[in-house]
């Protein structure tokens, strides 16, 4: 029998990689069709959104490159790391976000993927426009700003 404090109800795996890299103007929150071994290691907190970006194809959302690790107590019927994985949004929601992506620059890319109170595992996704070396330089100097008044603070 499993022990229950190996599982969490309360993950939450931010993408830093995203904010960098990437000005997020819209977010939307999605849930995802998984595989029970793919519930069972996101609970452990072993999942990487570093390299996840998603696409739009037949009127459907479907996120590519998130990570997540086999589950240690899986047998034969583990799941793939990288499988490409199908987002659940509204057909409404998923127009507006290939609209936004049709313009040059926008981009849509996963922000955070977290466990709701119900148990299930949502992911967020946002509507990203590519930042300039500049920009990146500005948000991190405003960062640093930020801290050092906090730090005078206290």
């Amino acid at each position: 029998m499993a022990s229950k404090d190996r599982f969490s109800n309360s993950v939450s795996i931010k993408n830093r990689k995203a904010f960098h890299e990437f000005t997020i103007s819209d977010t939307y929150e999605a849930g995802m069709i998984l595989k029970g071994t793919e519930i069972k290691s996101i609970r452990e907190g072993k999942v990487s959104l570093q390299e996840a970006y998603c696409h739009i194809s037949n009127d459907e959302i479907f996120v590519k490159g998130m990570t997540i690790s086999p589950y240690s107590q899986g047998s034969f019927t583990n799941h793939e790391p990288t499988r490409e994985r199908k987002l659940l949004l509204n057909k409404r929601e998923i127009e507006k976000l290939r609209a936004k992506t049709e313009e040059k620059g926008f981009t849509i890319v996963p922000t955070k993927l977290y466990i709701n109170k119900r148990g299930f595992a949502k992911l967020e996704v946002g509507l990203a426009k590519g930042k300039n070396l500049y920009d990146k330089r500005d948000s991190m100097k405003k960062k640093d700003q930020d801290r050092e008044l906090k730090q005078l603070k206290y």
